[in-house]
């Protein structure tokens, strides 16, 4: 059995998968840290056994799970290092997490922290001037050991101690992954992930979304926000009512059940019975109106764009009767679609 033990902190990409495996082929025991928000990895926490027993048969990895979402919505009022091109903290996302991953060592009992990064991949974070403050304001220089870069970098800890060969770690440096292929290829690993950018932060039109609650340009503002409002802005069709209702619509049937689980007292749902269409949520109606008339109008106007996005007829929009949930009652009334020039504004 190994005496000495590190943390990994595992995306499940390629670089991760490989930096995890080549200190693991020193016989030191690895253990790897999946941090989950709402902006990356949180289905995971639907099955986190099933994400478990996968990434130890496919890789040999033995992984555990931590949910981190209520501190990461709080970090991102205000990163010290600002946004990227989007609302995409990368900076202090790898900051947060290596803070988070330092603070469990004595937990899990081991001696230093491993990361997948390579020299010069990504532009905005894996800088060597980047990675340097990374190590600095996450208090981990002496701890973090970049093993596919390691060559490339000064010595750390566990490599002057010798609990890890520093000639058998590497030089990688740049975007190519041609050698990280190549590299887990002789781990036996062929099938993992493509280099898909994984951040929903770093998305054009979702991270706009999140972006606006954190300015306090929305109905839901950074103050009274909670984390289902923030998973509610991930998903579905998105509407900003004439008297300032928040509609969501489900594009799918899975849509439409992930809006039942997030709907929450106060929200009113809106559907339709009679053919195929969307579960429609009015988030916190019972909170944001001034008025019941303008209450009843965004109600209209949420059914309408329920019949308009409903199944269609002879490949236009028709009418239907929607079904109202209001807390404990149920109104069914009939609805005309809306036309598209007429919530065309609306749209989130």
């Amino acid at each position: 059995m190994s005496l000495v033990k590190a943390l990994s902190l595992f995306s499940g990409g390629l670089d991760s998968i490989c930096a995890t495996r080549l200190v693991m082929e020193q016989g030191i025991e690895v253990l790897a840290v999946k941090f989950v928000s709402p902006f990356f990895g949180y289905d995971i926490l639907r099955d986190p056994e099933g994400y478990r027993r996968s990434i130890r048969e496919k890789y040999g990895i033995e992984a555990t799970v931590y949910d981190i979402s209520e501190e990461y919505l709080h970090m991102l009022r205000s990163p010290a290092h600002g946004f990227g091109k989007y609302f995409n903290p990368c900076i202090d996302c790898k900051i947060f997490m290596l803070e988070r991953a330092r603070a469990m060592l004595d937990e899990v009992g081991a001696s230093f922290l491993i990361t997948g990064e390579v020299l010069g991949q990504r532009p905005m974070s894996q800088r060597r001037d980047t990675l340097n403050v990374i190590e600095r304001d996450s208090a981990t220089r002496s701890l973090l050991l970049r093993p596919l870069s390691a060559k490339l970098m000064n010595p750390t800890e566990a490599e002057l101690r010798g609990w890890v060969d520093r000639e058998r770690l590497l030089d990688f440096s740049g975007r190519g992954r041609s050698r990280q292929i190549a590299l887990a290829k002789t781990f036996g690993i062929t099938d993992f992930p493509s280099p898909a950018g994984g951040c929903i932060l770093a998305d054009p039109i979702l991270s706009t979304r999140i972006a606006r609650v954190y300015r306090n340009d929305f109905v839901v503002t950074q103050q009274n926000m909670n984390l289902a409002d923030i998973l509610l802005m991930l998903i579905g069709r998105q509407f900003l009512l004439p008297n300032r209702g928040w509609l969501v619509l489900g594009r799918d049937e899975k849509e439409n059940n992930r809006l039942e689980e997030l709907m929450e007292g106060g929200d009113i749902k809106l559907f339709i019975e009679e053919r195929p269409g969307p579960v429609a949520l009015l988030r916190r109606a019972a909170e944001l109106y001034d008025s019941q008339q303008g209450r009843a109008d965004d109600l209209g106007a949420a059914a309408g764009l329920v019949t308009r996005y409903a199944k269609k007829s002879g490949g236009r929009p028709r009418g239907g009767t929607v079904v109202i949930i209001d807390d404990d009652s149920r109104i069914e009334s009939y609805h005309e679609p809306l036309a598209d020039d007429a919530f065309k504004e609306w749209i989130i």
